[in-house]
């Protein structure tokens, strides 16, 4: 496969001169790598081009980012490589030409991790565009294109990111990238559900490769069927992105330790997503303090765009209670108002609050998975909330919102993924009263594919604004949320194609909506 490039050299054929060789800095480098992993190849050779799946940055902070890139000649069976540490070289450059280098360094790509890369680049200046690209032997990967975030004492003008989650390969194709890749935007936050763990199907637009994941292996080759893609790959190209998971990781509907499947052992299910974690940690631009320990991985973080913002970003799956009442839509039963269930956890609760009080950025982002507005999904009287969501702990989820008001956040404002429709919500001191005081903002954004082709208007529409009336904006099409940031104030764009089913979908802008700075609630733009 012909790999995607940004922008306009082939990676194929531009400079490999541009690679230093001989420098003491990299031959001390590779042998320190010698000694800590055995025999390194230096110079490999593959069976086909190695660079498949892409390249990919990502956690920027003032002075660099992490820089992925996995050794993958034969993706879709396990990666094609033989079972040995290869070295791999990398350079940062200040121009897309690759001439003005400002960091470079080698790597060793290890059987154990996939062949998978992660560089932690530091020493870079901030608040500005940075080029990169991997070497392997004879082989030079796709150039990528990153950014440094601004210092932490500085107060940018502006910050334009976009979210996204919910990409089922098989019931659409990825239409939205190709819009998203368009827009002028500094980072990318993926809320979620990147791979899904189910068998192959016939009869759909895309087909998975095996039957449902439960391996290293299998994991392994659906994150690489789900990175072929040339419009995930192109956008992982252009811009960091930020990225957490929600259950498809690893099996629909987990919660900690505990499978959907009621049948399974915990000792089996930890088994599993041991090698999902691992696989997951293998195929993102993550950071070291993030790889996994078999079936535990640290992906909660907090990332600062300057005093702008400041990103919490949440893990809901892997510390959560187990999902009361059954599951599903249900009243508000005395499971679900048990004080000690937890979506978060205690400590990442408690690290969530001290990040939260010594914030000093005007904007104080929660990127996470489930909503947590308290939506009735039930028409008329009879209530329904789901129980895969913040409801399901509405102890804590009450306790969260308290904290907004009583230790006056700056801005709080929730990004929202994993249910494949749109919603736009008010977040109230108290759901018990309709009239309270707005605390925060909740933007959920639809999925890019999963559930095939959406539509603007559910049929419980009408039902869902009049016993919601917090709710400002839903539907159920398909795409991602893009999000203008500015000290005063935020607007965001819900963007939209109106099929995925087939190519050529048109971007449409739905809606828009305001917030302002101070001052908690929607408006609409």
């Amino acid at each position: 496969m012909t790999p995607p490039v940004y922008p306009l050299v082939p990676a194929r054929v531009s400079s490999r001169r541009s690679f230093v060789t001989g420098s003491a800095s990299l031959a001390l480098a590779a042998l320190a790598c010698e000694r800590a992993f055995g025999a390194v190849k230096s110079a490999p050779k593959f069976s086909s081009y190695p660079f498949t799946l892409g390249v990919a940055s990502g956690d920027p902070t003032a002075d660099g980012m992490v820089l992925w890139t996995r050794l993958a000649p034969k993706p879709l069976e396990g990666g094609g490589m033989e079972p040995v540490p290869v070295e791999v070289s990398w350079q940062v450059s200040e121009d897309e030409g690759m001439t003005k280098i400002v960091r470079q360094g080698t790597a060793i790509a290890t059987p154990e991790w996939g062949h998978s890369v992660h560089v932690e680049v530091d020493g870079l200046r901030p608040e500005r565009w940075y080029w990169y690209q991997f070497k392997a032997g004879g082989e030079v990967s796709p150039k990528g294109r990153t950014r440094t975030f601004p210092a932490k004492e500085t107060l940018p003008e502006k910050l334009r990111f976009a979210f996204a989650s919910c990409q089922h390969f098989e019931t659409g194709l990825f239409t939205a990238y190709e819009h998203m890749a368009k827009e002028d935007l500094d980072l990318v936050v993926h809320l979620g559900d990147y791979i899904y763990e189910k068998e192959g199907l016939d009869g759909r637009v895309r087909k998975h490769t095996g039957p449902e994941i439960n391996t290293l292996e299998a994991y392994r080759n659906r994150h690489a069927q789900y990175k072929g893609d040339p419009a995930l790959q192109a956008m992982h190209a252009i811009v960091p992105w930020l990225v957490t998971w929600d259950d498809h990781e690893v099996d629909n509907n987990y919660a900690s330790d505990i499978s959907e499947e009621k049948d399974v052992k915990k000792e089996d299910f930890l088994l599993r997503r041991a090698a999902a974690y691992q696989a997951y940690y293998e195929h993102m631009p993550l950071r070291r303090s993030a790889m996994p320990k078999g079936p535990d991985m640290l992906l909660y973080r907090n990332v600062s765009y300057g005093r702008l913002a400041d990103f919490h970003v949440l893990d809901t799956r892997q510390y959560r209670s187990d999902q009361p009442c059954g599951d599903g839509s249900k009243p508000l039963c005395a499971e679900a108002l048990n004080p000690n269930s937890s979506l978060l956890g205690v400590i990442q609760r408690d690290w969530l609050f001290e990040g939260l009080a010594k914030s000093p950025s005007t904007w104080n982002v929660l990127a996470q998975q489930v909503m947590m507005g308290l939506a009735d999904r039930k028409v008329g009287e009879e209530k329904g909330y789901s129980m895969d969501q913040w409801p399901s702990c509405e102890m804590e989820r009450r306790r969260i919102l308290k904290y907004f008001d009583e230790q006056r956040i700056s801005n709080p404002v929730v990004l929202t993924g994993d249910i494949h429709s749109n919603w736009a919500n008010n977040l109230l001191t108290d759901f018990d009263d309709l009239e309270s005081k707005v605390v925060a903002t909740e933007f959920v954004g639809t999925s890019i594919s999963s559930g095939g082709d959406g539509l603007l208007k559910p049929k419980t529409l009408d039902a869902i604004y009049a016993e919601n009336p917090f709710v400002k904006f839903h539907s159920a099409e398909r795409g991602y949320v893009s999000c203008e940031v500015t000290p005063q104030h935020w607007k965001t764009n819900y963007q939209a194609v109106e099929y995925v089913t087939r190519p050529g979908a048109p971007l449409i802008t739905r809606t828009s909506f305001a917030v302002e700075a101070g001052k908690a609630g929607l408006q609409q733009a």
